[in-house]
């Protein structure tokens, strides 16, 4: 099990980490950002942020420009908890980690691949979003956004 604790800025394909995870907690001070959205064009690892938050609540988020950490965490599930503090956080995912480690490990590895069924295809599937990706970052329009989005730093 890959447990990850956000606790401060989440952007892009950190967002893509934290939604990979098993298990995610976030703490109030996370902030989630799919900054590729701003751009304006399509994102190959999205696979896995549509795994954990649900086809429909990943689709609400893409249409903002930022979505937010209560819209995409704590609302649509990339997170299962939040807690206040990062040593609440660590807490939990201490105890859950002993808990985990004690556990069955045919369990476990079941409870695995329960939790990714439906993704034996993400081979192809990523291949062929990175090239929609590749293919749209190119374009005249992406480029002005990418480079209007650099702008404002």
């Amino acid at each position: 099990m890959i447990l990850c604790r956000v606790q401060g800025k989440c952007i892009g394909g950190g967002v893509g980490i934290a939604a990979a995870a098993d298990y995610t907690v976030g703490t109030a001070q996370a902030a989630v950002k799919l900054s590729e959205l701003a751009v304006r064009y399509h994102l190959s690892q999205i696979s896995a942020v549509e795994r954990k938050t649900g086809k429909g609540g990943f689709c609400n988020c893409r249409y903002m420009q930022q979505p937010s950490n209560q819209q995409l965490g704590r609302g649509k599930g990339l997170y299962a908890e939040v807690f206040e503090t990062i040593n609440e956080a660590d807490s939990h995912l201490a105890d859950l980690a002993n808990t985990l480690a004690t556990s069955s490990p045919d369990a476990m590895q079941a409870l695995k691949q329960v939790s990714w069924e439906g993704t034996e295809h993400w081979d192809t599937l990523l291949a062929e979003r990175a090239a929609v990706s590749g293919r749209l970052v190119l374009t005249d329009f992406a480029k002005n956004a990418i480079h209007a989005f650099k702008s404002k730093k």
